[in-house]
């Protein structure tokens, strides 16, 4: 007989409690975003390494919720030697520069389980470029893209997946569980709040069968946090 999981403490009422937008406050100064230039490059430089087979995306947190690409098949896989950390600061899309958030990415050490998309043959090379608008943060990137190998039911494959440099300029490292459920219980942007952020991923996860123990952990602490807030939000 299988137990019956925990529902989660995080709800969307508590999420609406402290959603709201807030206008982009645009690039840091001495951070620009990349050019078009930048980005044209850095796709051409991914499809020289590109591994033989179709093109593959691990998506492990907003990708799933919010792929923005067609796919044409997705499997649940497992990156080795990768975990989802909230290791990046934003000071705009879910925070700002009096309320910095953070955003998740991947950081070195043990494993992630996520879906991996195949994504259509045609046009590899605008399909890199729209990822690469979606998740590089400035031209001096925190979020970059490399190929990495993930384990999946049906064997293994090759797949492009965004993680953590620690030399970008948004890396916030290893920050303790309750700085990061305080930053995200507070924390919005133009794109939204950071509580809906986890709100969304931790769901998602949840509906793919997927129980990530760390944000199960946090986003209980990220409700406790929202319960205590005197509204609205302040700096």
């Amino acid at each position: 007989m299988s137990l019956r999981r925990s529902a989660m403490e995080l709800t969307a009422e508590l999420v609406a409690r402290v959603e709201r937008t807030e206008p982009d406050p645009g690039p840091m100064p001495g951070q620009p975003d990349p050019t078009e230039a930048d980005l044209e490059a850095t796709a051409a430089a991914l499809l020289t390494s590109r591994p033989d087979g179709p093109l593959w995306l691990f998506a492990y947190g907003s990708l799933i919720w919010k792929p923005e690409l067609t796919h044409l098949e997705a499997r649940q896989a497992v990156a080795h030697g990768w975990h989802r950390r909230f290791c990046m600061r934003l000071t705009r899309w879910r925070g700002t520069r009096e309320v910095p958030g953070l955003m998740m990415a991947l950081d070195r050490g043990g494993s992630c389980a996520g879906l991996a998309y195949r994504l259509p043959d045609a046009d590899p090379h605008g399909q890199l470029v729209r990822l690469l608008v979606r998740e590089t943060d400035s031209r001096r990137p925190t979020n970059v893209p490399r190929w990495m190998r993930l384990a999946t039911p049906n064997g293994p494959l090759h797949a492009l997946a965004f993680v953590a440099s620690p030399e970008g300029a948004n890396y916030a490292g290893r920050l303790p569980q309750r700085v990061v459920a305080r930053t995200l219980a507070r924390a919005a942007g133009h794109w939204g709040s950071g509580a809906q952020y986890l709100y969304n991923t931790v769901t998602q996860l949840e509906a793919h069968g997927i129980r990530d123990r760390n944000l199960w952990a946090l986003q209980a602490r990220v409700a406790k946090e929202i319960r205590g807030l005197t509204l609205p939000v302040a700096a």
